[in-house]
């Protein structure tokens, strides 16, 4: 039995890394206004986004892959596999699953499993990735999924937006809130906890967020010779190379990858935020 993986563009893996383990990936869509991009990386490439949420009037929105999206994806995999496995973004986040699902009964005969991941960008990501090592070697369906579902709890992430201006403009945080955090000039330290954004910790300034991340790192994992970590940037390519050479030198992970956050959450974060996503094997 060949098991195929299909994630979400929101999950930001690596286009060589989803070549590697041959891992698709179903685009969600960007909107500005009147105009919709596929979140492909061919109708608004993510320099092109960031640029344009820097200077525009109207915030971005997003939207969730049709089901025909999925079905395109499905049918053609089908052709060469046994069985499809879906890991997405939170359903709390977004209707890329309702729309997975509905596409998935369009093929009613079909082996199609869809996994609400109950994460966004790489947390979400790291998952696929260990779906499609397991079916590359030959697993079967039902042990990836037990092996996928275990390994969710050992996936951490830690984010740092620069400022909380598009988090209030995009309406994720409450406009007093945001007041008054900008007042106290609060840099928030946030997490995923039960499929949602969450609050981690509030620090006072950019560099001190920063550290704290590193401190809060250094508390979580236990051996760091078998620490994974991925670090994207919001168009901030310097401060994502400063950071990922600030974690290598502290901790010397097994693996260190550098990505982006793509538009799909950067749209809600905006440009200037950096993310540590980290799990141990």
């Amino acid at each position: 039995m060949t098991v195929a993986i299909v994630a979400d563009s929101s999950s930001d893996i690596p286009a060589d890394i989803c070549k590697k383990y041959n891992i698709s990936v179903v685009p969600l869509y960007v909107i500005f206004g009147n105009e919709t991009y596929k979140d492909d990386g061919n109708d608004i490439t993510l320099k092109a986004f960031y640029d344009r949420i820097r200077v525009s009037t109207v915030m971005p929105t997003t939207s969730q892959p049709t089901p025909g999206d999925f079905l395109k994806v499905y049918r053609e995999l089908l052709k060469t596999h046994d069985s499809i496995i879906n890991i997405l973004i939170s359903k709390k986040m977004s209707g890329t699953i309702a729309s997975a699902e509905l596409a998935a009964k369009e093929l009613s005969d079909s082996d199609i499993t869809i996994i609400d991941s109950e994460k966004v960008h790489m947390p979400c990501g790291f998952m696929a990735v260990k779906a499609a090592e397991l079916a590359n070697q030959g697993k079967s369906k039902e042990e990836i999924l037990k092996a996928v579902e275990d390994f969710r709890e050992k996936i951490n992430v830690l984010f740092i937006p620069s400022t909380l201006e598009y988090l209030k403009r995009g309406g994720r945080i409450g406009r007093a809130k945001s007041l008054l955090a900008s007042l106290l000039e609060l840099k928030p330290i946030l997490t995923l906890h039960d499929g949602e954004v969450s609050p981690y910790k509030n620090t006072r300034r950019w560099e001190q967020g920063k550290q704290e991340i590193l401190n809060l790192m250094e508390m979580m994992v236990k051996d760091s010779s078998n620490l994974h970590v991925f670090v994207a940037d919001s168009d901030m390519n310097d401060e994502g190379d400063e950071f990922a050479a600030r974690i290598n030198d502290k901790f010397k992970p097994r693996e260190l990858i550098r990505g982006n956050i793509g538009c799909i959450v950067g749209a809600h974060l905006g440009p200037g935020a950096i993310a540590s996503t980290f799990y141990e094997d």
